[in-house]
């Protein structure tokens, strides 16, 4: 089946969205924060330790499962879900942005792009057509069209040409899009500039995806010019599908997406500061490795639900973080991991209830006084 997106309630004050997301592997509620599986593992996360923290859907990553192990394996062990043996959602992004950090700007043509491999360096070339042959052997319940990714700032002239190139590629991927079991969603591009966003919305739309997300955020601007970037997009979606917000996890820019009509958010932010010893909680983001945890033996937050608070201490963790310790990482990505999640429960409750400006300026004022 496809995913289909029920909408269920709107915040009569903003554009929040509550609603859920059929699957072939589920249903789950939205707005939700998915974990990203880059290599088809959420790392230093077991399937398990996901399922725990309430996780309704995770991400990997086309461009680095084609290199390593090859899509190839991955189809014959019975798709993605079988090979990482995950039971739930997943959606696979199209590989571009890995693809364009990669690639110099003489390397894009109107066919694909080219770009050296970060592994080994030996030269490589990606298509439209070829990242969707990927996706449809993954078996993810979600592909993503193959967009250019411009950085930031760029010009209007340029971005332009960008998002004409997107929406001709983004043809050209669903035209090859072939498996049945798998939805396809399109992107929207067009940097800063509204007119450019506006058109990238329309058209794109018009190509009747499965599902639409907003594409080149959180690449270097400021907030204010990414949350202008959303207003500019979302308005020329369609009500009945979902609404991704691609590479953007942090607690207040998930906050800002929802109130602007964000369903999905994905990010590695929740493992990756993990792994340097921070966590997230209510009265803003921690650095275990401070001296002052050395004999702190409370719950990284003392409400939290996760295994990691409910079983060790500051004083422990910190230990752990700074003896290098790999369980230290891991206790702190189920936390951080766990926290995002919870984050987006408490925003469905404020969403059905009406209060989602009043759930954003009593998180800020403890977010951002902090007390720790």
């Amino acid at each position: 089946m496809k995913v289909k997106y029920n909408l269920l309630h709107k915040d009569e004050n903003t554009e929040a969205r509550f609603g859920t997301i059929e699957t072939n592997y589920g249903t789950f509620e939205t707005p939700m924060f998915m974990p990203v599986g880059t290599k088809a593992n959420v790392k230093l996360l077991t399937p398990e330790e996901l399922y725990e923290c309430k996780c309704g859907i995770i991400l990997s990553n086309t461009y680095h499962l084609w290199l390593r192990p090859g899509e190839d394996l991955i189809e014959k062990a019975g798709g993605l879900h079988k090979f990482m043996n995950y039971k739930g959602p997943i959606l696979t992004d199209s590989g571009g942005f890995q693809v364009f950090s990669l690639a110099k700007p003489k390397d894009i043509t109107e066919e694909g792009v080219f770009f050296k491999s970060h592994i080994d360096g030996s030269k490589l070339f990606l298509t439209p057509e070829k990242s969707i042959e990927i996706q449809n052997k993954l078996d993810s319940d979600i592909a993503m069209s193959f967009d250019e990714c411009p950085p930031y700032p760029v010009t209007h002239e340029y971005m332009e040409k960008s998002i004409e190139r997107t929406l001709r590629w983004a043809q050209r991927g669903k035209k090859v899009h072939s498996n049945p079991r798998q939805s396809l969603f399109g992107i929207v591009q067009g940097g800063e500039f509204e007119d450019l966003r506006k058109r990238s919305a329309l058209e794109t739309v018009k190509m009747n995806f499965d599902g639409y997300s907003i594409g080149g955020t959180s690449v270097g601007e400021d907030k204010e010019t990414m949350y202008k970037m959303i207003e500019y997009s979302t308005p020329y979606l369609p009500k009945d599908k979902v609404r991704y917000l691609m590479g953007v996890g942090d607690p207040i820019d998930i906050i800002e997406g929802v109130i602007r009509g964000i369903d999905l958010f994905d990010c590695v932010l929740s493992t990756r500061i993990a792994r340097h010893g921070n966590a997230f909680t209510r009265h803003g983001k921690i650095n275990l490795r401070n001296l002052k945890f050395r004999e702190d033996f409370t719950p990284v937050e003392e409400d939290c639900d996760c295994y990691t608070c409910k079983n060790f201490t500051k004083a422990y963790i910190r230990h752990l973080i700074t003896t290098d310790e790999l369980l230290g990482g891991r206790l702190l990505s189920i936390h951080n991991t766990r926290f995002l999640i919870k984050l987006t429960e408490d925003i469905r409750c404020a969403i059905k209830e009406d209060r989602m400006l009043e759930f954003r300026s009593e998180f800020l004022e403890k977010y951002n006084n902090k007390k720790i």
